[in-house]
């Protein structure tokens, strides 16, 4: 017992001294998951387009509003006329200037379209309600991933402790071979072959040191920070939710899950086009109205009978109907395309919720799984580790081998190994169905 507190204690100064020795700020879930939603490239892709689709819907009433264009223009003109007339006149009008106003101020207001401004209005409406679906996708999606990547930085830790406590059993059975030999109670190849699983382990242990970094830089890349500021730790416990239910889950699952909310929308966006095409087979009724204005002044008259001033301004108004009849077919072909386009969304609505019944079934098989795993390894773990002190005790006094020693450690990496990655498997599952379920952000 004394042995085994000795090594344990040993292990964990070992871990403290490199934690103090790097002086590393704590990155929690939550501050991770908080700085993503901030900086995400993919977040902010997500929400520009969410704001074009909102700007585009700003101005969707405007459909039903008047068209007013105004022109107005000025022109100079010189001209040059000479004349020779039959009895023998003649006229040289050269140099002659001209000055002309002209400007117009038009209205057309379409009355009557065959209800095809307020489909696109509502076309407008649908687009915005997918853009901020999109985003809570794009949103759900981004915070799995910032939760599967920080807890990978943990069992990367939780790698590197359990490293640290074989190199502490290896380095006891140098110092229990070195000691042997010594005394002439043991081989020179027992010290040999323990020191040489010693120096592995340490070399891998610098490879898991290097892993953790790549590891942040991964989790970096997702919050969108330098590669550089990896000066951060994270928590190396790994919680995991055991009571999830698979009815719970599939409660409400069409109406929750954030893809087959996409997969709608788009939907009924298709549906209001084909009204909108719709539209396009009635006549088109509009008011029109125009004010104009002209104005010449030439500095002198061709003629008696030209003026040399003219001024003309008028008003009008009426209503025009535009009756559609033949197009080339125009109106047909966009009317079947935008049929089609239905087909296709109900199609991909269908297949996307036959994929995500799919991927939930098999993260709840996965999850099951992994917390009977987990049960069952944290128990092999605990008699490895007894089983390796027991073995150590016994080559202490003489009454077992190196090869036992060995043998025994292998047991306690291989069960540690596979402790870590169920505890890390299942809290992946568990994210993953509530990601489907769409829980990710409440």
């Amino acid at each position: 017992m004394k042995l085994t507190r000795k090594l344990f204690a040993t292990g964990c100064m070992f871990i403290l001294l490199t934690q103090a020795a790097a002086a590393q700020q704590v990155l929690t879930l939550e501050q991770a998951i908080d700085l993503g939603l901030k900086n995400n490239y993919d977040i902010r892709m997500a929400r520009n387009d969410a704001e074009v689709a909102a700007n585009d819907m700003a101005y969707a009433n405007f459909a039903f509003a008047p068209r007013i264009n105004g022109t107005a223009a000025k022109t100079w003109s010189t001209t040059a006329t000479k004349q020779e007339f039959g009895n023998g006149n003649k006229r040289d009008t050269s140099g002659l200037k001209n000055r002309q106003w002209q400007a117009s101020v038009n209205l057309n207001w379409t009355l009557f379209d065959g209800l095809k401004m307020f489909a696109t209005r509502q076309r407008f409406q649908a687009i915005e309600v997918l853009g901020e679906l999109s985003v809570k996708n794009q949103v759900e999606n981004t915070i799995a991933d910032i939760i599967n990547s920080y807890y990978n930085i943990a069992q990367q830790k939780q790698q590197l402790r359990a490293l640290a406590e074989q190199m502490d059993i290896s380095n006891e059975r140098v110092k229990l071979s070195d000691a042997k030999f010594q005394t002439g109670l043991a081989p020179k190849t027992d010290w040999l072959q323990a020191k040489v699983d010693y120096n592995a382990q340490r070399a891998m242990w610098l490879r898991q040191q290097t892993t953790i970094e790549q590891s942040k830089a991964a989790l970096n890349q997702l919050l969108a920070i330098a590669d550089e500021s990896t000066n951060y730790d994270v928590l190396d416990t790994i919680p995991v939710n055991l009571s999830l239910s698979y009815g719970a889950i599939l409660e409400n699952l069409s109406n929750s899950n954030p893809q087959l909310q996409v997969a709608r929308q788009n939907l009924e966006i298709s549906r209001i086009t084909l009204k909108e095409r719709f539209g396009d087979f009635f006549p088109v009724l509009s008011f029109n109205s125009a004010y104009n204005f002209n104005q010449s002044r030439a500095s002198a008259a061709v003629n008696q009978f030209s003026p040399v001033f003219n001024q003309n301004r008028g008003f009008n108004y009426g209503f025009s109907a535009t009756v559609p009849i033949f197009n080339g077919l125009n109106a047909h072909r966009q009317m079947k395309a935008a049929k089609l386009d239905i087909q296709y969304q109900q199609l991909s609505l269908d297949n996307q919720y036959s994929q995500v019944n799919l991927l939930l079934r098999n993260a709840f098989r996965d999850y099951e799984y992994y917390k009977q795993a987990l049960t069952l390894e944290e128990e092999s773990v605990e008699l490895a580790r007894e089983n390796v002190m027991v073995a150590l005790e016994r080559f202490r006094q003489g009454v077992s081998t190196t090869l036992e020693v060995k043998e025994a450690q292998e047991s306690l990496e291989l069960a540690a190994y596979r402790l870590i990655q169920a505890r890390y498997n299942t809290k992946v599952a568990e994210t993953e169905l509530m990601r489907l379920k769409g829980g990710l952000l409440k």
